[in-house]
């Protein structure tokens, strides 16, 4: 069972690492191509894509948002043969990291031109304060056309990609989008409760593999990061956005198009709201009141 922390203290095992020593070390892996497109199709119950956006409303709407990994001490492996074997094999969920990188090889190996990451600073609860670069999206190239690509956020995010345009509203199924231009950055912001919220702010530059290997590694390991001190899960539905907190507390969060409501629920009932709502199996509570889920198979593949 992964349940209480173990003192994450390596990066993931798929990441090599150079024998020079101290500030000279370098990470030298590379994303790799995604073993297994007919499998990552039907885990998001498509049959024959038609186009990009199918591929990333499916993904957005199927694969749920867990950062169980973290939250029990695990570094999450970013390496593509990692993910699949987690989100697709085994139907788990992941973090921004492990969302969009997946995406990002589905991507290529459907034949988009040319899709790159990027980092951003998140500004939901910010009130004002700077946040480190711990956001995972991606940009892509397809028919002429530029896109951003975000399946990882938190359960609340894009249905569907959204042009890279300024100021250009997007409505997916009722729900509205648009970046805009703030200095050097983009903002990506949604209209709620009646006003354009801000979700994240980020300077539109590729970034290298290294640069999200340390963010996922800041992410997982901070002692005051969230995906460390407790669950944060969610679940994107066309209709509704579910998010779940827990740590000593347990809290659901809807949003539909009318507004939000949030509800507690109590510790024993999370992992039927797991299962009966964010789409994964396998979630109990131990007798210290911490979440776990089951181990992953040795054999699966």
């Amino acid at each position: 069972m992964r349940s209480a922390r173990k003192g994450a203290n390596a990066l993931s095992d798929a990441r090599v690492l150079h024998p020079e020593a101290g500030h000279g070390a370098r990470y030298s892996r590379e994303m790799s191509s995604l073993k297994d497109l007919a499998a990552y199709l039907a885990r998001i119950n498509v049959v024959s894509p038609t186009s990009f956006a199918q591929v990333h409303r499916a993904h957005a709407t199927t694969i749920p948002f867990e950062n169980f990994d973290s939250y029990s001490g695990t570094v999450p492996s970013l390496d593509t043969v990692s993910l699949e074997k987690k989100m697709v094999a085994l139907e788990r969920g992941g973090y921004c990291f492990e969302h969009n990188l997946l995406l990002q090889a589905a991507l290529e190996a459907l034949g988009v031109d040319e899709v790159v990451p990027m980092l951003a600073r998140v500004r939901v609860g910010a009130n004002g304060e700077p946040r480190p670069l711990n956001h995972l999206l991606l940009r892509f190239i397809a028919d002429g056309m530029t896109w951003l690509a975000d399946v990882g956020f938190g359960g609340t995010g894009l249905l569907d990609p959204l042009p890279f345009e300024p100021d250009r509203v997007s409505v997916q199924s009722g729900w509205q989008y648009r970046l805009v231009r703030e200095g050097k950055e983009f903002v990506l912001q949604a209209w709620q409760d009646g006003s354009w919220t801000d979700f994240y702010g980020f300077v539109p530059e590729p970034v290298n593999m290294v640069d999200i290997e340390v963010a996922n590694w800041f992410t997982a390991t901070h002692p005051e990061s969230p995906f460390v001190t407790g669950i944060f899960a969610g679940a994107r539905r066309v209709d509704r956005c579910l998010s779940l907190l827990a740590s000593d507390t347990a809290t659901i969060i809807e949003r539909t198009l009318d507004g939000s409501t949030a509800a507690p629920v109590p510790l024993a009932e999370v992992p039927m709201v797991f299962r009966t709502r964010l789409g994964l199996d396998h979630v109990s509570l131990d007798p210290n009141n911490r979440f776990t889920i089951d181990d992953l198979p040795d054999d699966a593949t």
